[in-house]
């Protein structure tokens, strides 16, 4: 465990960033490369050297305004940055994640996406596959209220969304089986009592989907499947969505992280980077006591805080920003 300390502002977010980006080829605040750049600068580059099962590995990230994104790993050039992805497992809590659980259900599939591709690889491309079948179907739809096109040219797209759907819904479930216990375990040592993890929807089938064609013409759009379902994320029965405190939803949040990377490390046998940006900052004695023995449990993790003693536990390593400036603590 790496423990990052400094004031606010001095530059703790820009570290973890950058390690995100520099595993995974993204940045996990924005999409647009203009907001890494620094102020007066044409572009920005991040390095990361390091060892990776006993082998040494390095990677080298480009970004600038307008251009594509570039990357480098051991020298090779890849064909885009996100394959880094591929490479490395890397997680991150940051405060906006709040949104897993307080956002629109659209943010939580998509949670859930992200996390099937990295503990179901083999499936990682259905989400993409089904949204594309979605849209095809749509477009039929569309056509077909419009009378340029038939009931007949429906038919595949449906058999299409019905299939991939169920296969979604499927992976869905498997990766939330896979995370559930840990969630409910990690988030009963934070305190917060009788979690739950479930996944909320059916897949789909063809005379689901046929029982609500004329809803379907009427609107233009596919209104049965998975890309309308939801992860429900519950404490004593009740819906943290609605009805949770922004404490629990923030420990919520920080469990589902914790038990991803858990269940990485389980199927992969080795731990996954976990980027812990500000996370004791609301956290009582008792919590913080909890995290830090589950963070020296596991390894691979880096964590921020304003003061080195607000982690109770002795880091592997610990540094101090100030500046912009990295220093041992």
């Amino acid at each position: 465990m790496i423990l990052v300390s400094g004031p606010n502002g001095a530059g703790k977010t820009n570290l973890l960033e950058a390690l995100h980006v520099g595993t995974q080829g993204f940045s996990p605040r924005t999409r647009s490369d203009a907001q890494m750049v620094r102020f007066g600068a044409d572009a920005g580059r991040i390095v990361l050297r390091g060892v990776r099962a006993g082998t040494p590995f390095e990677t080298d990230v480009v970004f600038a305004p307008r251009e594509a994104r570039r990357a480098r790993l051991n020298g090779d050039v890849l064909s885009s940055a996100e394959r880094l992805r591929h490479e490395f497992r890397t997680l991150v809590f940051t405060p906006d994640r709040l949104a897993v659980v307080k956002g629109a259900p659209a943010t939580r599939r998509a949670y859930l996406d992200r996390s099937l591709g990295r503990l179901v690889p083999a499936k990682a491309a259905l989400p993409v596959e089904y949204g594309a079948a979605v849209g095809q179907r749509n477009a039929a739809l569309r056509r077909l209220a419009a009378g340029v096109s038939t009931r007949d040219a429906l038919v595949p797209w449906t058999e299409k969304v019905a299939a991939l759907g169920s296969r979604l819904v499927a992976a869905r479930v498997e990766t939330v089986e896979q995370l559930a216990p840990r969630f409910v375990a990690l988030a009963g040592e934070l305190g917060l009592e009788s979690a739950g993890l479930a996944y909320d929807g059916d897949p789909p089938t063809v005379g689901e989907l046929d029982q609500r064609l004329e809803r379907d013409l009427e609107r233009g759009l596919t209104s049965f499947g998975p890309h309308l379902h939801d992860l429900g994320v519950s404490t004593r029965g009740r819906e943290l969505r609605s009805y949770g405190s922004q404490g629990e939803q923030r420990i919520a949040v920080l469990a589902l992280v914790l038990a991803e990377a858990e269940a990485i490390a389980d199927r992969v046998g080795s731990p996954p980077l976990v980027l812990l940006d500000d996370v004791l900052s609301e956290l009582d004695e008792t919590r913080r006591r909890a995290l830090a023995s589950m963070v020296v449990r596991g390894s691979q993790t880096v964590i921020t805080a304003t003061a080195a003693a607000a982690l109770p536990a002795e880091p592997a390593q610990a540094l101090v920003i100030s500046n912009g400036r990295v220093q041992r603590g």
